[in-house]
């Protein structure tokens, strides 16, 4: 069996932001599905977090093509790999297994 690969709590939201937007997965949308979620976070933070999870093999990027709303500059697309998705399965588990209870309450234990 492979070696787990951990994400940060910032990948984990990236990860799913990649799964929720689907096919439309680049930086901007990505950025603005984040922000959705109340998680602001500057343009560069999150293209140095996508970077990082495709250097671990989570997720893989291609260019589209060009476009004149975008100065003919083309989006970098993202998609969510099976090693992605696994990461993210493992990273719930354990969010599953060290979670308390419904006895439980934000701010103590009842």
């Amino acid at each position: 069996m492979a070696k787990p690969t951990y994400i940060a709590e910032f990948e984990e939201l990236v990860l799913l932001a990649i799964l929720k937007l689907r096919s439309n997965a680049y930086g901007a949308s990505i950025h603005e599905a984040l922000e959705d979620a109340d998680r602001a976070v500057s343009i560069g933070a999150l293209y140095t977090t996508l970077s990082r999870l495709e250097e671990k093999g989570l997720v893989t990027s291609w260019m589209g093509e060009s476009t004149n709303q975008r100065g003919g500059r083309a989006k970098k697309y993202f998609k969510v790999l099976a090693t992605g998705a696994r990461a993210l399965h493992a990273s719930e588990s354990a969010r599953r297994k060290l979670s308390p209870r419904r006895t439980f309450a934000f701010g103590g234990a009842k």
